[in-house]
């Protein structure tokens, strides 16, 4: 007989129901609870069967204020839980098996589209996926959402983003029993299996208000009916059997969630999970006198294989075996609920990572192997060649390199010759000019023995030349004005030298218009 294996992952405590199907109906052959810690692992198994019957769920349901923040739903998984887990399936045929992890928030989210209903579910997953991206700004892929129809028209998408911790543990126990991987059916919601199996389980009056409690180790979930259909589900709570002190915070926020859901009044209690305690039952009772508080059983499912204390603990198991419910009843085309199967985890499934077409194209696949081996060989062989060119001319360029560092000295010294040379070109050309105006200044004096020169000097920036000195006649002065054709005769001043009268003068004149002779004459 093919089991099925449910997996339930909250928080640190993990659930796992075995189930088979037979013509007598569904059975529960092993239920396994661990608890995934750093420092300790348990675990409880027990054999059993289960038979029941199962009737269809109403169309309207209605879910509010879902998108709350919520535990994680998974958290590492250490080698003595794998032990354990293992040694409780050790007689499990798990390759043959069929794994169908239920998961919780935020593993999985929720979104509701109030636009018209679509009968066609792919162009309706379509317009979700455009309305998820238009209101909360990501990109969920097709294989990841699934959706069902609410009351009033609206439609719940239910979607799942990046790693699911709970396929990760099945995909761990796979390779810690040396396996690639175990199949995986689908992935089911935990409320909405929940909700499942209490609304085809249990009969309310069609007004009646009804709350199903589920209390974990860690957690505890509120999902609300109305008559037969589900209402609302409310906020994860972090309030477990580990962590719950007292019921009034409890109870506090059951009225929070019955004020956002809008739920009126209970008339109905539905407990189950690991505390349905006496006391749970009574604070119920104080706090809602009028609502009729039940625990919920599975007397249609077949628990005879189950140990007595394995059997005693089966609420413990409320949503691995809901969902084993759930998971039937779509397979018999009784009821379609949530299910999901990324194309990772169904890829990964594959025996061959390829349709049947790859097998078409494998011929090609070698032809493109050995044509393009034969070329990256022949060009790797080219390469070689290039790179022994490469290396050739890299050692003639430092060579040439080396020639130009000793031409590069000579080259700076002929030119700095040839401007040494046009220095001395244009001293010379100095040398003759001022030559000249020395030779005919001294011919002059050398006539006029009553002139005589102090003080000659050049202007920096100009070819004047200016002449300073003394003459006993003015007239002397002004015939050595008219001896140079450029002359000007700037001033004359009286300066008697002793007791002769005397004159002192300045002369400008220009070198380059400068012609004298040594006879006194312009030439």
């Amino acid at each position: 007989m093919k089991p099925y294996v449910f997996i339930y992952c909250e928080g640190s405590d993990t659930k796992v129901a075995v189930v088979i199907k037979d013509k007598e109906g569904l059975k529960v052959i092993r239920t396994i609870s661990v608890v995934l810690s750093h420092s300790e692992s348990s675990s409880s198994q027990s054999d059993s069967l289960a038979d029941f019957s199962m009737e269809s769920i109403g169309d309207d349901i209605s879910f509010d204020n879902i998108d709350s923040a919520a535990p994680s739903s998974g958290p590492d998984v250490k080698g003595g839980e794998f032990t354990t887990i293992a040694a409780s399936l050790n007689d499990i045929k798990l390759n043959q098996a069929t794994f169908v992890p239920v998961i919780t928030e935020p593993a999985i989210n929720y979104h509701i589209y109030e636009g018209a209903r679509i009968e066609d579910k792919s162009k309706l997953i379509d317009i979700i996926l455009k309305d998820i991206l238009e209101t909360k700004g990501f990109y969920i892929s097709k294989d990841s959402i699934d959706c069902i129809d609410l009351n009033g028209g609206h439609t719940l998408a239910v979607f799942v983003e990046g790693e699911i911790p709970c396929v990760s543990l099945v995909n761990s126990l796979a390779g810690y029993n040396n396996r690639r991987f175990y199949t995986i059916g689908t992935i089911k919601s935990a409320e909405i299996s929940l909700a499942y199996y209490v609304s085809k389980t249990t009969k309310f009056y069609p007004e009646d208000f009804s709350l199903i409690i589920y209390t974990g180790k860690e957690y505890s979930k509120l999902i609300f009916l109305e008559g037969q259909k589900l209402k609302h589900i409310g906020t994860t709570l972090d309030i477990g059997t580990q962590n719950l002190h007292t019921y009034d915070v409890y109870f506090s926020k059951i009225l929070l969630e019955m004020e956002n859901g809008g739920i009126p009044r209970l008339d109905n209690v539905i407990l189950c999970g690991e505390d349905r305690s006496e006391n749970l039952v009574l604070s119920f009772y104080g706090t809602f006198p009028e609502a009729n508080v039940t625990e919920l059983t599975f007397d249609n499912i077949d628990t005879s294989q189950l140990q007595d204390k394995a059997k005693k603990e089966i609420s413990s198991f409320s949503i691995p075996v809901a969902a084993a419910v759930e998971y039937f009843d779509e397979q018999a085309k009784e009821y379609r609920g949530i299910n999901i199967l990324p194309r990772y985890i169904h890829e990964n499934q594959k025996f061959l990572q390829f349709g049947w077409h790859s097998y078409a194209v494998m011929p090609l696949i070698f032809a493109a192997t050995f044509y393009f081996t034969y070329h990256i060989l022949a060009n790797n062989k080219e390469l070689a060649s290039l790179d022994q060119e490469v290396n050739r001319l890299t050692i003639l360029q430092q060579q040439n390199q080396e020639l130009v560092n000793q031409i590069n000295p000579i080259a700076s010294r002929i030119a700095n010759f040839d401007k040494t040379q046009a220095i001395l070109d244009s001293a010379t050309v100095g040398t003759e000019v001022w030559g000249n105006l020395l030779d005919g200044i001294s011919t002059f004096v050398e006539r006029r023995r009553n002139f005589w020169i102090t003080n000659l000097e050049a202007a920096e920036l100009s070819q004047d030349v200016a002449i300073k000195g003394y003459s006993l006649s003015r007239s002397a002065l002004t015939e050595f004005a008219d001896y140079s054709n450029s002359a000007i005769l700037k001033n004359i001043l009286y300066d008697p030298l002793r007791d002769k009268n005397a004159f002192s003068y300045i002369l400008n004149f220009k070198l380059t218009n400068n012609r004298t002779g040594k006879d006194g004459s312009e030439n």
